[in-house]
């Protein structure tokens, strides 16, 4: 904490001012009403949290600065009063009173913090004091700050640092409360996700597999040699489709990424491709090694359904290079049924290749030409590294 920052800090006068006579009718009515919102509708607790902090402590205006710990930055939200300006914005940590706040793991109270923090001064904002008490989850872990700043000519006292520390543990329990509903919406999310995905694939696979044994049966002389063709090919269909896996696990699970032009064979060799697969090495992160997985499964599984690896003479080239920082690929078939018309109605595959390469920041081109399809798929090499 910078030397003049520690000069604005004031704390000690607290307990030196009287706190008035509290109103506990008004507080009992106030944390019931939160605690209804709870119940009812959690994404409501905090402005509401906010606005009483702010009437209670007859404060100017008030607000919750939660910290981004992978950026080191306050975002301020659910405000009210005069700061309201500031809805949304970011702070440093080491440039603002809730840093301080955070450092000292206690209530302070700072007077013109203005003459230290040039963004409140730009602002063109006075702050007589403001009052900071920590907001932490499970008593330790540190979630931001709940504040309140005082009206001109009026002093906050050792009553309103009460109220806010209590305000500051149901604001902790309701942040909580609102994490829990966000990843169980977005585990439910995930497992619908995963169970339409799920049922493409395996209504894919046996599409795949019935074709597979029908071409086996046409290029074997005796049943022991198609069980050969055919076995092998149905081996190397497994090897290539548990490349492809959803994991919702929490950060920190290790895997082990791959290497593009080794899972592109991988994924063509069921098909007895023998198309070409060229470009410059290129090594995939733990993350992106299933999505483009995803994405060349589904290219595969689509063109043996109605395309050149189907064919009896089909052949796909796969190439990419790196551009710019960009890694740019090209799938290209040829010797399959001539393209007529240009598909109309777009499949769950297709929608998940392209969701899939959007979600990596790419983008996918699909250039129908009567030989063969041409796909052109641009992805940064930094998403395909993670």
């Amino acid at each position: 904490m910078p030397a003049e920052a520690a000069e604005l800090i004031i704390t000690e006068r607290l307990q030196h001012r009287g706190p008035g006579k509290p109103d506990y009718v008004q507080e009992k009515v106030a944390l019931r009403e939160l605690a209804h919102l709870m119940a009812d509708n959690p994404s409501e607790v905090l402005p509401r949290l906010v606005e009483l902090a702010m009437r209670i402590c007859d404060a100017e205006s008030a607000g919750i600065s939660l910290l981004e710990p992978a950026t080191e930055t306050f975002r301020w939200m659910a405000l009210a009063g005069k700061f309201q300006v500031f809805e949304g914005a970011t702070t440093p940590r080491y440039d603002s009173p809730c840093g301080v706040c955070l450092d000292q793991a206690r209530p302070i109270l700072m007077q013109h913090p203005e003459r230290e923090y040039a963004w409140i001064r730009e602002a063109d904002l006075v702050v007589p004091e403001v009052l900071l008490v920590p907001l932490l989850m499970n008593g330790k872990i540190q979630l931001g700050t709940l504040w309140v700043i005082a009206r001109a000519g009026k002093a906050l006292n050792d009553g309103d640092a009460r109220i806010l520390t209590e305000l500051a543990v149901f604001s902790g329990i309701a942040l909580q409360v609102i994490q829990t509903e966000r990843n169980l919406t977005r585990a439910l999310e995930q497992q619908e996700t995963l169970t339409e995905e799920m049922g493409h694939r395996v209504k894919n696979l046996f599409a795949i597999a019935d074709g597979m044994v029908r071409a086996s049966a046409r290029g074997a002389t005796t049943p022991a040699e198609m069980a050969k063709n055919l076995s092998g090919r149905l081996h190397a269909l497994a090897d290539a489709n548990a490349l492809v896996h959803r994991s919702f696990d929490p950060d920190g699970v290790e895997r082990s990424g791959a290497e593009l032009s080794a899972l592109i064979v991988s994924i063509l060799k069921p098909y007895g491709h023998s198309g070409r697969v060229a470009g410059p090495e290129v090594k995939l992160g733990d993350n992106s090694t299933n999505a483009i997985a995803l994405v060349f499964h589904e290219l595969a599984t689509n063109s043996a359904k109605y395309g050149a690896l189907g064919a009896e003479r089909g052949e796909v080239s796969v190439e990419w290079n790196v551009v710019d920082g960009v890694i740019q690929l090209s799938w290209q078939e040829s010797g399959g049924p001539a393209i007529s018309i240009k598909p109309t109605r777009k499949g769950f595959g297709s929608t998940l290749v392209e969701r899939t390469v959007r979600n990596n920041g790419g983008a996918i081109d699909f250039d129908w030409q009567p030989a063969g399809a041409r796909i052109a798929i641009a992805v940064p090499l930094a998403s395909l590294q993670r």
